[in-house]
């Protein structure tokens, strides 16, 4: 036990938590930006998809 809370304890005091921490938000953006993208291109992605299918259907 005492050398799980000694891991604990240097990786709370080493920089390399802070570093994980903004990498995590700068991921979180760009997953935030890709899904706002995908959103707004959705219809018009259907649409073309759509015109295909009915156009390979003929």
């Amino acid at each position: 036990m005492s050398a799980y809370l000694d891991r604990m304890r240097r990786f709370l005091a080493s920089e390399d938590g802070p570093t994980a921490v903004e990498y995590a938000v700068m991921l979180a953006l760009i997953v935030v930006v890709c899904v706002g993208i995908l959103q707004s291109l959705g219809t018009t992605i259907s649409g073309t998809f759509s015109s295909v299918q009915s156009a390979v259907s003929s």
